[in-house]
């Protein structure tokens, strides 16, 4: 597959290191082994060490060449308590760093922070909270970011012919409300939180090797329904523009205007986007996880994701649904991005 065969390649230029949160899983330390015996990166698993060498010996894995790292033995807890001490001032103490950092999400999590890993993956037990409060609380969003979002990347063969779409956000934001602080001014609109997800999904999608022409979704085409998220997918359409205007992207539009050249000939025969677009950013969580499901039950799509997006370093999020392979897919993904 072409698009892992870019990220083999950047692994192989320059190595790099992940860190597993739950290092007893046995898709875990499946993956883990996988990994390993291809010598694609260098690998830590979070665990008690006698624990995750006997739930590798259960399972056959071999992990010998594995770091496994103990939270609760850690020599080095003390530093990466004053650490996350000084990031966390003001919101939590001291002692309350120590004990989250006992668990192994905040843990991997300043393992990555600290530079002693480049990327992790989580979420194998672990809900999206769970990965996604320690990543914001440590390694914190990247500039010119306001929030963190996420994108599946989604992949066919038809005829041959590799077919590879993107879609976000499906894991992350509920809805896009307006930010306002405590005297009711509004700091950020929803229309430019949705279109920060829109910008940031169609870089993702550029680095898979899509040529981004993005489409803004919603259940109305150029105005032509009212209410609803109408009003918020055109205002990101225009908001997008502002932070790259050399991007690809138009709405709002229904899907079927997006994808359909016939449809498109109708009803924006003008756009650059309509009928061929393929990243799609919905207007609500619903909307978006329901889809990319759609698309991967129905569609025949792989689905890879949720990936983070505006994170200072690469931490993403398996589904706790997820099997061997996915885990060994996202981690190639995921220290790829690093």
């Amino acid at each position: 597959m072409a698009m892992f065969d870019k990220l083999h390649e950047n692994l192989k230029a320059s190595r790099k290191k992940i860190v597993f949160t739950e290092g007893t899983d046995a898709r875990i330390l499946s993956a883990a082994s996988r990994l390993l015996a291809e010598d694609l990166m260098d690998v830590i698993l979070c665990g008690n060490a006698e624990d995750v060498k006997k739930a590798a010996a259960d399972g056959n894995f071999s992990i010998d060449k594995a770091e496994i790292l103990d939270p609760l033995t850690y020599p080095e807890m003390d530093a990466m308590v004053t650490t996350m001490s000084e990031l966390r001032k003001g919101k939590m103490t001291e002692e309350e760093c120590r004990t989250a950092l006992q668990k192994s999400n905040y843990f991997g999590t300043m393992l990555v922070k600290m530079g002693k890993a480049d990327a992790l993956l989580g979420g194998a037990t672990y809900s999206t909270a769970d990965t996604v409060r320690p990543a914001l609380q440590i390694v914190k969003t990247k500039k010119g970011s306001n929030l963190v979002s996420s994108s599946f990347i989604l992949f066919r063969e038809v005829n041959g012919e590799e077919e590879k779409i993107a879609m976000g956000d499906c894991a992350i934001n509920l809805d896009y409300k307006d930010t306002v602080d405590k005297d009711g001014n509004v700091k950020l609109t929803g229309a430019q939180k949705l279109a920060e997800v829109a910008v940031e999904t169609a870089r993702t999608a550029a680095y898979f090797g899509i040529d981004p022409k993005v489409a803004v979704l919603s259940f109305s085409t150029y105005g032509s329904g009212k209410g609803g998220t109408v009003q918020l997918s055109h205002d990101a359409v225009e908001e997008a523009k502002k932070i790259d205007p050399t991007l690809t992207i138009d709405g709002e539009f229904q899907f079927d205007a997006a994808v359909s050249k016939e449809v498109a000939a109708v009803k924006c025969p003008d756009s650059q986007v309509a009928g061929q677009a393929n990243v799609f950013i919905f207007p609500l969580i619903e909307a978006g996880n329901i889809g990319y499901k759609i698309a991967q039950r129905l569609g025949g799509f792989a689905a890879y994701g949720p990936i983070l997006q505006g994170l200072n370093a690469p931490i993403n999020d398996l589904s706790r649904g997820c099997d061997a392979d996915e885990v060994y897919k996202m981690a190639i993904i995921t220290a790829g991005m690093a």
